[in-house]
């Protein structure tokens, strides 16, 4: 690894998963100057934590326009098609990068191993090392560009700096100095990962805390569809231990799941797919059988395997199974839904640029518009690798400036705080407080309630000082933009569901888009409905 030897970089990334790495190693193989700061140690990140897979049409009976359709009917109404059939075609080649970056996919006789998940027509999800698809991405990305890229870890990034109208640089707090020091540049990828740590239940690392969304809504630059967090169905939660994903690919191999009383559920839910069907959808079942029961989990049997194949399939889950006291080839699992994915996030057009000139995001910060009001599964990492190269080539070889389109009026909705001087909230107050109201399940009073508990916390956090104070504060910024998006969709679409408003509705089949006005207060934001028109957020 080598060390910041400058103050001016060409490009500054802040973050070291797959979209952060990727986009460092393609931008300087492009021969640009490239700084990546990460708030933790360079493997830190949510990429090695990524079980399923990544999902691309390869296979020799599959074809990119199957997985574009998939990728349309999960998402439940909000895709963006362009940006759609830009993932999904454009999926071989960046395969091909990883590869080419060390990325060894699991094989099969000589082909490459293809898996099957929920809501997809075909088995075309490739993995590695079994169920640790991540850890073999972000150890072959991180080993390369600690030998190729300068590299700043433990270090937070606290502002982005402007000029005119764009950026001109990054402002971060360096934790070993206890200060801070500026890194000027014209361009800055925004690549912090997701913000489950908003959620007192997540699958998601302690590092989960939104950064890059804070960051860019506090610089003026918009954000979009917060309101939807996608809830994975089957985590190991378990006392006294870390929660633990059960990955998808397990059910695509044929797990079901069990109420309490021992009873198959999901083809009463959903005849056609069952085990099979969206998370949103798997995810309520669940939590519904276990409300019923009185119960904390439901329970996933794989035990139609052996345990020599389930070792071999899924090591690091039958190993985690084992530490637990559990067989997986013997025993039920017990499992519940937790937070898994941010699919809101700082809204791009299809080169992953913002509207702040200058500024890109990537990976599960950006909003694309490919996911949606609900993801499909293992289109996460292939999200990352196709718009990060995109975004690559644009800050490399822009086109003619264009000044950035008008948005559409609205009135302000204003969120100053309500002046109170309370004790700031413990970052396990926002958390339980956010699985509670706006949750699984959301009523329009909770999501009221809630608001309005995040505006009195907003106004008593003090001035960030270390890490926890910058994340605390990265935490209760997402949760105030994904609970005032939550009180505004008055529909249930997707991952988004309200008792009080439980069908979808055509007049909001479009996006809740917030920003901060530059002579507003520094918490007021400006919602505006859009179209799925992602290249007019070009700026």
């Amino acid at each position: 690894m080598t060390s910041p030897q400058h103050s001016e970089y060409d490009l500054v990334v802040v973050g070291s998963g797959i979209a952060g790495l990727y986009a460092a190693l393609q931008a300087h193989e492009a021969g640009a100057r490239v700084l990546v700061v990460t708030k933790g140690g360079i493997g830190e990140a949510s990429t090695r934590y990524a079980q399923g897979g990544i999902a691309a049409a390869v296979g020799p009976e599959d074809d990119p326009a199957d997985h574009l359709k998939d990728t349309i009917d999960a998402g439940a109404g909000l895709v963006d098609e362009e940006a759609a059939r830009i993932l999904c075609y454009e999926a071989a080649p960046r395969i091909a990068d990883l590869v080419r970056y060390g990325v060894n996919f699991d094989s099969d006789n000589g082909a490459v191993a293809l898996g099957r998940e929920a809501a997809h027509s075909r088995a075309r999800i490739l993995h590695a090392r079994g169920d640790a698809t991540g850890l073999e991405i972000e150890l072959s990305l991180s080993s390369l560009a600690q030998r190729e890229i300068a590299i700043l870890e433990h270090t937070f990034a606290t502002r982005i700096l402007t000029d005119s109208g764009r950026v001109s640089g990054v402002e971060v707090f360096v934790r070993a100095e206890g200060g801070r020091r500026v890194f000027g540049t014209p361009r800055v990828v925004l690549a912090t990962g997701g913000a489950g740590q908003m959620y007192r239940t997540t699958t998601n690392p302690p590092v989960s805390t939104g950064d890059g969304v804070a960051l860019a809504y506090e610089c003026g630059a918009e954000v979009m569809d917060m309101e939807f967090t996608q809830f994975h169905p089957t985590a190991l939660v378990l006392p006294g231990r870390p929660v633990f994903l059960i990955s998808e690919a397990v059910r695509g191999e044929g797990a079901q799941l069990f109420n309490a009383k021992g009873e198959r559920f999901m083809p009463r839910y959903d005849p056609d797919r069952a085990e099979l069907a969206p998370r949103d959808v798997v995810a309520r079942a669940a939590l519904k059988e276990m409300l019923e029961a009185g119960s904390d989990h439901v329970l996933l049997d794989v035990t139609a395997y052996d345990a020599e194949w389930l070792a071999a399939r899924f090591p690091s889950i039958y190993a985690r199974c084992l530490e637990s006291g559990l067989d997986m080839a013997k025993d039920r699992i017990p499992v519940s839904p937790a937070a898994h994915y941010t699919m809101g996030g700082v809204r791009t057009n299809t080169w992953g640029e913002t509207t702040l000139r200058g500024l890109f995001a990537v990976g599960e910060t950006a909003c694309t518009g490919v996911h949606g009001a609900n993801r499909l599964a293992s289109n996460s990492l292939l999200e990352t690798v196709v718009f990060a190269h995109r975004a690559v080539e644009r800050l490399l070889n822009p086109p003619d400036p264009t000044p950035p389109p008008e948005a559409p009026t609205a009135d302000a909705l204003v969120l100053d705080g309500l002046g109170s001087d309370g004790e700031a909230p413990r970052t396990e107050q926002v958390k339980e407080l956010m699985w509670r109201e706006v949750g699984i399940v959301r009523t329009g009073e909770g999501l009221r309630d809630a608001a309005e508990q995040l505006r009195r916390w907003a106004s008593a956090v003090p001035v960030p000082t270390d890490r926890e104070g910058y994340e605390l504060r990265s935490i209760i910024t997402c949760a105030r933009l994904a609970t005032e998006a939550a009180v505004r969709r008055e529909e249930s679409r997707g991952a988004h569901f309200r008792t009080d408003h439980p069908w979808p509705r055509e007049q909001w089949r479009r996006h809740i888009v917030f920003r901060r006005p530059s002579d507003g207060p520094s918490a007021t934001i400006t919602p505006e409905s859009t179209s799925t028109d992602r290249e007019s957020a070009r700026a």
